[in-house]
Formats: structure tokens, C-alpha cells, sequence
């Protein structure tokens, strides 16, 4: 509702100028401007007006360049379709290349229908400067009237994907108690922990938007959101989790190599550690999912002391190992492999907790 209403407003002045005090002759371009470039952060209203007016710009060039030299025929469109197609494709203009053969378009319409040179400059000119005044009033409007501050999408990132973490422990850690699962339920969550590519690159859109939020944007002068000017910390701590879910699709992994009973090996009191642990990780990742800027430093202490439970709950997992003398070191079977993952998996969690205290914790640094 706020971008509608700024966009609303911007339109709105955009063509006050061009259709009451410049009597433009085609004075919708100056109010589309100010709603093309009407995005969530300053950063972006500004980034695109640049590129959309040099994109207009280069249109409008093409097209008075060949329509000066060869007159507004059939084979000068020809000509300038192919050379403001090919100038869009330049990356320097990014998502606003397109807009350099729509704007050769429109100025050929405005070329062809004009009757003498004269004119036909002023017009070209014209379409110039009103995506220009448009692009200036949408800019000025997102910068003055409640610019978006978006350090929150940062928080959003991380409860992501840490919700994400917690979802699929909370699901294998009562099963692995309930002894060896079967194959079909490993590979769901295989297949689920496999499957967050999605979700990782939300998160990590979330986290550039609350980056971007803050430049140009005079609200980051005011106190209380001088702290939320560096992301250096959501960042780390947002990597950290990628790799959680990375190593527990490995663990996942391994998991569903397990296909029979074990009838050599006693493993129910492995399994019951294994549980043990992910139900420690996933505690910790609920936690993370409710990540809230008020209760940080909070947040951060439980968030260590749930750490340390699940460290325990590693070690528990290789002192069985060793107790019970099971096959560490053959392939054939999973138990090697799920202690080599717990302690990778454990390794990014610990970094999760220590990052979350070099940052905000009570005593930051």
C-alpha cells in the first residue's frame, strides 16, 4: 500500500509538470518514468533511474541519428529496431536494456509524424527530458516520503533458513529413536534436505534488499537505526546455516544407506545418541527461527547454552561408536559416515553461536 501510494504520488506531480507547466506533447512519459523506477529501497530508485534515463537516452540518439541521415521509412525502422535491440543487450544497462528500443520506437512514431527538423528535434528532445523530470520526482518522492528501511528483511533471511533446519530435524530425530528407519523415509529426507536452493536464494535476496535499504537513505542518520548499518553478521551467520543444510543433506544422506536390520551389530543405543543430538541441533534452529532484533542478546545466550547440549550429545554419539565397536571404517555401512557428518554438522552450529556472540551478544566487541 505504501509503494502504491508513493508511486500514486509520484505519477501525479510527474504529470502536473510535464502536462500543466511544460505543455509536453506526450507528457505521459515523464509519470510512467516516475513509476518505473519506484522500487523497495533508495538504492534501487536511484540505480535504476540512471539506467533507464541512459537507456531512453540511447534510444531516442539511434533513432534521431539514422532518422536525420536516411528520412522515416520502412528500412530506417528496419535499421533502428536492429541497432536499439542490440545496444539493449548491454549489461551495463541491466534490467532497463529493453527500454532502449522501446524509447527508438516511440521516437520514431514522434520523428515520423512531425513536419519539419526543427520540430522533430525539439520532440526528441522532449522525450528526453520528460523521463528525466519523471525520474527525479519518483526519486525524490521514495527518498522523502517514508523511505523504505529494510534491515529487517536481513532477520526474515536467517529465520528462513533456520526454520527450514529445524523442520526436517524435528522430523528425523523421533524416528531414529523409534529404531532403524525404513528406506522410503530416508529418502524423503534426502530428497527434502536436497531440495533448498529455493529457499537459500530467498534468503539471500532478503539479506542484499536490507543491504541496499540503507544507502541513500537519509533515515539511517537517525539513532536509532545507526546499529543496523552493517549486515556483516547476519551475512556470516546466514553462511553458516546454508552449510548446516548442506551437511544435513549429507547426513540424510547416509541415512538412507540404511536399507536392512542390522543383525551384526547392536546400533539401537547409537541411534538413540544420534536422536539425541538432532533433537539438540533442532531445539537450536527453533531458536534461530525466532530470531527477533529486540532479543538478540538474549537469543544469543540460550542459543549457546543449547550449543553446548548438543556438543555433548555429539560426543555421546563417537564415545557409543566406540563402545559398542562398531564398523567405523566400512563403507558398506552408515556408521562412519553419520559421525564424520554430526561433527561437520556440529562444527557449523558452533560457528552459528559464536558469530551470533562476536556480534550481539551481551558483550559485543
Amino acid at each position: 500500500m505504501l509503494l502504491v501510494t508513493k508511486s500514486t504520488l509520484a505519477a501525479t506531480l510527474a504529470w502536473a509538470v510535464s502536462y500543466y507547466v511544460l505543455e509536453a506533447q506526450s507528457p505521459a512519459f515523464a509519470p510512467f518514468a516516475a513509476v518505473m523506477i519506484m522500487h523497495v529501497t533508495v538504492y534501487q530508485s536511484v540505480a535504476q533511474s540512471l539506467r533507464y534515463v541512459g537507456a531512453v537516452a540511447a534510444g531516442v540518439a539511434v533513432q534521431a541519428a539514422l532518422g536525420f541521415l536516411a528520412g522515416p521509412d520502412l528500412l530506417t525502422f528496419v535499421l533502428v529496431a536492429v541497432i536499439a535491440l542490440s545496444v539493449g543487450r548491454s549489461r551495463l544497462l541491466g534490467v532497463q536494456g529493453p527500454q532502449v528500443a522501446t524509447a527508438a520506437f516511440f521516437a520514431f512514431a514522434t520523428y515520423s509524424s512531425a513536419t519539419d527538423n526543427t520540430t522533430r528535434i525539439s520532440q526528441l528532445g522532449q522525450i528526453v527530458l520528460l523521463v528525466l523530470i519523471g525520474c527525479v520526482i519518483g526519486t525524490a518522492v521514495n527518498v522523502t516520503v517514508a523511505p523504505p528501511l529494510r534491515y529487517r528483511s536481513a532477520e526474515y533471511s536467517l529465520r528462513l533458513l533456520a526454520r527450514a533446519l529445524y523442520d526436517l530435524t524435528a522430523d528425523i530425530h523421533p524416528v531414529l529413536r523409534a529404531g532403524a528407519p525404513d528406506a522410503d523415509t530416508t529418502g524423503r529426507w534426502h530428497e527434502r534436505a536436497k531440495h533448498t536452493d529455493d529457499l537459500i536464494a530467498q534468503a539471500r535476496a532478503g539479506l542484499r534488499t536490507a543491504e541496499e535499504s540503507i544507502h541513500y537513505n537519509p533515515r539511517r542518520l537517525l539513532r536509532r537505526h545507526r546499529e543496523h548499518l552493517q549486515f556483516h553478521g547476519y551475512e556470516a551467520v546466514l553462511n553458516a546455516l546454508e552449510r548446516s543444510l548442506s551437511q544435513l543433506a549429507s547426513l540424510t544422506r547416509s541415512l538412507d544407506q540404511w536399507r536392512t536390520e542390522e543383525s551384526e551389530y547392536e546400533y539401537r543405543n547409537f541411534l538413540d545418541r544420534y536422536a539425541a543430538f538432532l533433537e539438540a541441533v533442532s531445539e537450536t534452529a527453533y531458536v534461530l527461527s525466532t530470531l527477533d532484533e529486540e532479543e538478540l542478546s538474549r537469543q544469543t545466550v540460550n542459543v549457546e547454552g543449547l550449543v553446548r547440549d548438543a556438543q555433548m550429545r555429539r560426543r555421546e554419539i563417537a564415545e557409543d561408536a566406540e563402545t559398542q565397536a562398531l564398523p567405523l571404517a566400512d563403507p558398506t555401512r552408515p556408521y562412519g559416515a553419520l559421525v564424520v557428518e554430526a561433527t561437520r554438522l556440529m562444527e557449523e552450529i558452533q560457528y552459528t553461536s559464536d558469530t551470533l556472540h562476536s556480534w550481539y551478544g551481551p558483550n559485543p566487541p
